[in-house]
């Protein structure tokens, strides 16, 4: 691990699902020697691909959780991560790119720009990650990388400029027109190892002239050099070109497109020429960290091996050896001995183990300087911690977690499944921010929650093959919010008087629906009316309240309240006084504010051939869906929609049998929306039915 930073490449693969990332990945590791056959995704010949080391992952033929490798390429190491591409396993593309530096988006020739390419762009642009483009598939029936090309400027905004034309497309695909150095490059041998270089075909030869003429007009822009030999007419380079290129893309102004298909061995090495010489290198990206001992005040880190050491620990594994926890050095050096601070908890660690991951196998190593990723072994900490030298109180900053949207309950079957569940339950929680468990007072049942059937769906199955949990499910269930709808005074005394002192507080004021987040205390308490030591009492008081709202026991959330008048009494007054004053309050305010439930409403977007359009719009609006649109794209449409998760149980079934199973859908959380009245009644009855069978 001793080359310089500038040939050090972090870079992640991310995309819709299905655009073929981890076939990508495959082929990268075995042109770059770190494999020496290459498998199938599917895993039909029993072993699937590398980056897939989860047995879930072989049989399904996904990929569930982003897996570390590196691998050389020219004299550069690149660390890569392939990410998932289901919507479900968001969190887990959130967490590379946090990580990473720069970016491969790998797009379909034929699909083009998916909804989830669409997510995936905004959380590049929520990190500021710079990147490149692969129009995979380029072998597919109804290839069209140029109309791809297009939808990255219309619907992503992208400044995308080819850097390649292919050589034929479909069954006819055989190489690409590389537009730097205007040479035909083609892929022999029997994985496409061996590359030839070639004059340009003549029925190219126009196309590529005109598409390079593109590319230098776009290049310029970066380059006042080449932008003076573009107007003499001088010659230009390709070093010229990949330079000014270079300049863009650090600075997200443009995104070169690169073409090929990874499964038929076309186009990966190119690929791989890309990402080194456009994509930064550690020193060039700018990290910043909090300052916690100075009003969380901003700091730019350095990419120094001598600057204090700064690390961040992105991901956490339970394997055969412990606790993995995946980490990226920003500063400095973790060594192994040396001693670090966990600025979340405050607890001293003592680095043991450290390695280099190679998807599921890892190779032993002394350090992990600045600017690269690593693992180790036995630390105790959470997803999101910051590791840094006792010397700094430095946080980095934190992942956006998105808030799970369904859950289900889980029954074990005996008392050891009760063990192994409690135990797989422990360490899914801790590895993924968006998966949740608690224990319903009500009914005692266990409960988990997460972002989509998928997600739970597959951690349920995880459960009974990793820790042998025979558990069974109860139904879906969606995760309903309340609020209010108006503004509602309060004013509430507290008084309980029993043996010895007794209890007294007042509070006054009034809540209001707060759309812009979950909740807000304002403090307006003038005179002492209510002691400044009660005020945290009171706003406790107040967010307990939240945890279930009158209406149907849902969490509450969007509510501002303000406290403005009180009253306290110098022996009676206590700070659980004014909390009992407060959840008091906050009751008799909360009936007079007109609470609503509301239901978290999906983004579907279906793509189906175009004769079963009619037949998917119609299972839609079955399910209180709001079609926002149909687009035709070749033999295909494709259908946004918004529909209440509620109605979206069971619905790839419902999709398949009404398209002959030619239509896939792909789902993703969108907003909360105020359920309708009818509704409302429904979720009554049932809450009351419910409610009488337990007093039964």
């Amino acid at each position: 691990m001793s080359k310089e930073l500038s040939k050090v490449r972090n870079i992640g693969i991310s995309a819709h699902i299905d655009s073929g990332k981890t076939t990508l990945t495959e082929r990268i590791l075995f042109y770059t020697n770190r494999i020496h056959a290459i498998h199938d995704v599917k895993g039909k010949d029993g072993v699937g691909a590398v980056m897939d080391s989860m047995e879930l992952e072989k049989e399904r033929g996904i990929t569930i959780a982003s897996a570390a490798t590196f691998c050389e390429w020219n004299n550069h190491e690149i660390n890569i991560i392939d990410t998932p591409g289901h919507v479900d396993f968001t969190i887990e593309v959130e967490r590379s790119l946090r990580v990473l530096d720069g970016a491969i988006l790998v797009l379909c020739s034929v699909g083009g720009v998916q909804s989830q390419s669409i997510t995936v762009d905004q959380q590049m642009k929520r990190y500021k990650v710079p990147c490149i483009a692969f129009v995979n598939k380029c072998d597919r029936s109804g290839a069209n990388p140029e109309r791809v090309v297009e939808q990255l400027v219309e619907k992503l905004g992208h400044n995308a400029i080819a850097m390649q034309i292919p050589i034929g497309l479909e069954a006819d695909h055989v190489g690409v027109v590389d537009l730097t150095t205007m040479k035909a490059v083609y892929f022999d041998g029997d994985n496409g190892e061996i590359l030839r270089s070639e004059e340009i075909p003549a029925e190219l030869a126009d196309k590529a002239a005109e598409k390079r003429e593109e590319l230098v007009e776009t290049a310029s822009n970066f380059c006042d050099d080449l932008a003076d030999a573009y107007l003499e007419e001088q010659e230009i380079t390709a070093e010229m070109i990949l330079s000014a290129m270079r300049k863009g893309v650090l600075e997200r102004k443009v995104t070169p497109v690169y073409m090929g298909s990874a499964y038929k061995n076309k186009g990966v090495q190119p690929l791989l020429d890309a990402a080194t010489a456009l994509l930064p290198n550690p020193a060039e990206v700018t990290n910043i960290a909090l300052d916690l001992d100075n009003d969380e005040a901003e700091v730019v880190l350095g990419s120094s091996t001598d600057d204090p050491t700064v690390a961040l620990a992105f991901k956490l594994e339970d394997g055969q050896y412990g606790q993995l926890t995946y980490i990226r050095v920003y500063q400095g050096i973790l060594a192994k001995g040396d001693t670090l601070v966990n600025t979340r908890s405050g607890k001293k660690i003592k680095i043991g183990r450290l390695v280099q991951m190679h998807s599921n196998q890892m190779e032993d190593i002394d350090e992990i300087p600045a600017g690269y990723i690593g693992a180790l072994f036995g630390i105790d900490c959470a997803s999101g911690d910051t590791f840094a030298d006792p010397k700094l109180n430095y946080s980095m900053t934190s992942m956006f977690v998105p808030n799970p949207v369904i859950s289900l309950a889980l029954v074990p079957k005996d008392n050891k499944a009760q063990i192994n569940m409690s135990k797989a339950l422990n360490r899914f929680s801790k590895e993924d921010p968006t998966f949740h468990t608690y224990v319903d007072e009500e009914t005692n049942e266990t409960i988990i929650e997460g972002m989509g059937e998928l997600h739970l769906e597959v951690y349920v199955e995880r459960m009974q093959r990793e820790y042998n949990a025979e558990v069974s499910t109860g139904q879906p269930r969606v995760a309903y919010r309340e609020t209010i709808t108006r503004r509602a005074e309060f004013n509430y005394t507290h008084k309980k008087q029993t043996g010895g002192s007794g209890q007294y507080g007042r509070v006054a004021g009034y809540i209001e629906p707060f759309p812009e987040g979950d909740f807000e205390f304002i403090n307006k308490i003038t005179g002492g009316a209510i002691p400044t030591q009660f005020i945290s009492s009171c706003e406790k008081g107040f967010k307990a309240s939240m945890a279930k709202g009158s209406l149907m026991e849902f969490p509450v959330t969007g509510i501002r309240v303000e406290i403005n008048d009180g009253a306290s009494h110098a022996v009676d007054s206590s700070e659980m006084a004014f909390q009992a004053a407060a959840r008091g309050a906050f009751l008799e305010a909360y009936k007079k504010a007109k609470p609503v439930i509301h239901e978290p409403i999906m983004k579907v977007v279906i793509e189906t051939p175009t004769e079963f359009q009619g037949t998917v719009m119609g299972t839609i609006n079955q399910r209180r869906g709001t079609i926002l649109g149909a687009q035709e794209e070749g033999p295909m449409c494709v259908v946004e929609s918004q529909v209440p998760l509620a109605e979206m149980f069971g619905y790839s079934t419902v999709l398949r049998s009404s398209t002959q199973g030619k239509a896939q859908f792909t789902m993703e959380f969108d907003s909360y929306r105020q359920v309708p009245q009818s509704i409302t009644e429904e979720l009554q009855k049932k809450k009351a039915e419910e409610a009488n069978k337990g007093a039964a």
